[in-house]
Order: C-alpha cells, then structure tokens, then sequence
C-alpha cells in the first residue's frame, strides 16, 4: 500500500475503489453479467418511458408511476455502473471525494425515491381495486404530479444527513474503499470519528423510514387481495389479480435482496468481503434490470403497446 494511502489526512482529494477484493483477477469476468444487467436496464426502462408516451391510453395514474420507477432505475443504475465497469476494464480506480460523496447521496435517495414509487403505485392499485368508482376523481393528474414531487422530496431530504455527515467527518486512516461504489457503510468505515450518529440513523432509516414504506405496501395489497377474492367470477380474479402480479413481483425484487444486504453487512461479520460486496450490488442493480422485464411480460397494455410501435415500425 503507497504511502500517500496510509498518510494522516482529514479531507481527501480522492478515494480508492478497489472493486471486489479477492476477486480481481475475475474483474473482467465479472462484468459481463454487470454490464448484461447494465444494458437491459437502459433499454428496457428507456422502452417503457418511450411507450407510455406515445401510447395515448396508457396516460394514467398507474402507467405514470411506471414513468417515474424507470426513471429511478436509470438514474440508479447510471450512478453505479459506469464508474464499476471502469474499474473492472481499465482499473480505474480512484474517485474524487466530492464525486464520491455525491455518488454515495444518489445511491441511498434513488433507493428511497423507489421505495416511495412503490407504495405511490401500491395506493392506485388499492384506489383502482378497492374503490373503482372514485379512482378517477381522486388521482387526477395534478394529484399524480404533487404525489410524485412529494416522493422525491422525501427521499432527498431523508438521505441528506448521510452526505452532511459524511462530508464533515475528518478521515485519517485511509482513503481506501473495498467497494464498486461510494457507499454509506463503507465511507463510514473509514473515518476516524465517532459514526455512532450516522450508523444509528441508517438503522433507523431502514427498520423505520422503509419498514414504513413496507407495512403501508403490506396494508394496501391486503387490502387488494381481499377484495380479488371476492370478486363474482373467476375470470375476474384472474385478470385483476396478474394487474397485481407485476407489482408484488417487482416490490419483492426490490425489498428481500436490500433488506438481505443490509442484515449481512451488518451482522454477517465471518462473511467474506466479498459476498458483502456482491449482495450490495444485486440489490442496487438486479430491480432495475428486472422492473421493465416484469412489467413488460405482465402487463398487456405494455406488451400490445410495444407490439403496436414494432407494427407501426415495419409498416
């Protein structure tokens, strides 16, 4: 390790990404299925937001929240994969600390804003479901737009006391992250400070702020599901059922590998870094690959919308 690494300091010019540590002569390997992922991610959400918007009879409260889950995604995943690939290809390693510090806010407020999307989609599918006939006269779309904003909102402002936290603590150990990516854990664990404060606050950010966010979900899809259920016939059920399919899918691709993730990092102490790095990745990059592929295949109106734009294509 150079001594520039090791040398007392208290604002870094730059931080070291190491990638995945004990596995960098499988670097390039590696990043084949992390650039697979990266690419079904781009096209797949840039599909979505492309067919929602030419498709005039998908502008709707649930095809919106759709628009703004792949926003999420792409912004999710262009904060993460363009700076992991470089450091898999050309072993580019280092990151400057104020893009380090920004890339860490990103992350942790576009996983946030995700969440808040997912229960925004949860409540229009309760409204739709549940109370059909006011569906319409409740989520308008001033209400969809004011919605929206107050999600981002909430996720910028929940994340913020990561980046204020992180950006005044004096780090004189080292500047060196074994990581892919600036992440909250990991930039914490290289200063040289009482992180009591900030430690508790992820904790209560992710038992708290997104078990919320989760129980709300929980709530409203009982909700649903008991109303499915009494529906008259079975055709009904069927089809009101595979709307809602696509949903708890996406949410359970979403929630499990983040909530595995963060109880491994945490209490998986005898786990190889590794694995904590690569259960990381796969919660940040496997929703926003499999979002557009699992409301893609299950919902008709997006499948006979880009069956239509391929049709209007050919012709």
């Amino acid at each position: 390790m150079s001594d520039s690494n090791t040398t007392n300091f208290t604002n870094p010019s730059t931080f070291i990404l190491l990638g995945i540590p004990g596995l960098e002569v499988a670097h390039v390997w590696i990043s084949i299925p992390f650039c697979a992922m990266y690419a079904i991610a781009m096209l797949g959400n840039f599909t979505i937001l492309f067919i929602v918007k030419i498709e005039l009879n998908l502008h709707e409260p649930m095809y919106y929240f759709l628009c703004m889950l792949a926003v999420s995604d792409l912004v999710l995943s262009m904060s993460i994969l363009p700076k992991t690939l470089t450091i898999f290809w050309f072993n580019s390693r280092e990151i400057d600390f104020s893009a380090c510090l920004t890339q860490l806010y990103f992350i942790h407020c576009f996983f946030m804003i995700e969440s808040g999307i997912f229960v925004a989609m949860a409540l229009d599918r309760y409204e739709a479901i549940c109370h059909p006939l006011r569906h319409s006269t409740i989520l308008t779309n001033p209400v969809v737009v004011k919605i929206g904003l107050a999600v981002m909102l909430h996720g910028g402002i929940v994340v913020l006391p990561y980046l204020l936290l992180a950006r005044q603590w004096p780090y004189c150990r080292t500047n060196i992250i074994p990581q892919t990516h600036c992440e909250h854990m990991a930039v914490m664990k290289l200063a040289c400070t009482n992180t009591h404060v900030s430690s508790y606050y992820g904790l209560f950010v992710v038992f708290c702020v997104t078990g919320l966010d989760v129980v709300f979900i929980t709530m409203s899809y009982t909700q649903i599901l008991r109303a499915i259920f009494s529906l008259p016939t079975k055709d009904a059920r069927l089809k009101t059922f595979e709307i809602c399919g696509s949903h708890l899918c996406a949410i359970s691709a979403f929630y499990i590998p983040r909530l595995f993730s963060s109880l491994t990092s945490r209490f998986g102490q005898n786990m190889p870094l590794y694995f904590h790095i690569l259960s990381t990745n796969v919660y940040l990059l496997v929703s926003p690959m499999l979002n557009p592929i699992i409301y893609g295949i299950k919902t008709k109106e997006i499948w006979a919308g880009s069956s239509n734009t391929l049709l209007r294509k050919a012709l």
